[in-house]
């Protein structure tokens, strides 16, 4: 494992955890996860239960937080300005609830060293798995919208474990506050040519009863509609101009 922490060290590449409400979960994340990688950040986003009390307990992570909960995109957006303050060039971000293994840290490495300065997006199996209707929707949601803005099919654009080069999330600082922002991290770089790809990872649901869920159905879908109407538009005027104008480009530059 010292070899695996060595080379995640060489690459620069950092693990960002955001965490809100998850004090069953996140000691045994953080440590985990510690485990596999020496260079640990985790977000506290307003926390208001035992969770930070928990993170000041553990040794050698270092810790963002703020009084008020803003919302996972903007934990992230925290998260990757401390990862870029200490030198990173890339961070992997996973969940503080459970769902996502730290062993598999090392799939992000090696796509990471196959794909250089692309997004590694896990894809999770969930086959078996027990999710809401709403869950489900969400995904698949998702999948289309992203599509349609992008012209590319990613077969899980919802997984938050996955590895970002920092210094190619363009339009950081214009991500939203709240689940949306796993969207557009995605999409935003898309449109400036960075490249996405995949690897399968596997996933944990814990009992209907267990699971802590920060989603609200109803203002949730409202604002990934509003964004979604948003990004269609962008796409219009913006994206595929520029995308026609690299395609021209590249066939002029090598035709000369």
């Amino acid at each position: 494992m010292d070899g695996q922490k060595q080379q995640l060290s060489n690459r620069g590449i950092c693990v960002v955890i955001p965490v809100f409400n998850n004090e069953k979960s996140i000691r045994d994340v953080v440590y985990q996860s510690l485990e596999q990688c020496s260079d640990v950040i985790v977000v506290n986003d307003g926390s208001t239960d035992s969770t930070g009390n928990i993170l000041h307990s553990i040794e050698g992570i270092s810790i963002v937080e703020y009084p008020k909960n803003k919302g996972k995109g903007y934990a992230l957006k925290r998260g990757f300005k401390q990862a870029l303050q200490m030198g990173f060039t890339y961070a992997i971000t996973l969940d503080g609830d459970g769902q996502h293994y730290p062993t598999e840290i090392s799939k992000f490495l090696n796509a990471n060293i196959q794909h250089s300065g692309s997004i590694i997006v896990g894809e999770r199996d969930l086959n078996g798995v027990k999710r809401t209707k709403g869950s489900s929707f969400a995904n698949k949601f998702s999948d289309f919208w992203f599509f349609l803005q992008t012209g590319q099919r990613l077969g899980d654009t919802q997984s938050g474990y996955r590895l970002y080069p920092l210094k190619k999330l363009y339009g950081l600082s214009l991500i939203s506050a709240r689940y949306e922002a796993e969207l557009e991290l995605l999409v935003l770089p898309s449109w400036h040519g960075v490249k996405i790809f995949t690897v399968p990872i596997n996933v944990y649901y814990p009992p209907k009863e267990e699971r802590v869920s920060h989603f609200r159905p109803v203002k949730d879908f409202m604002r990934i509609f509003v964004l979604n109407t948003i990004l269609c538009i962008l796409t219009i005027v913006y994206s595929i101009p520029v995308r026609v104008g690299r395609w021209i480009y590249n066939l002029f530059c090598h035709k000369s």
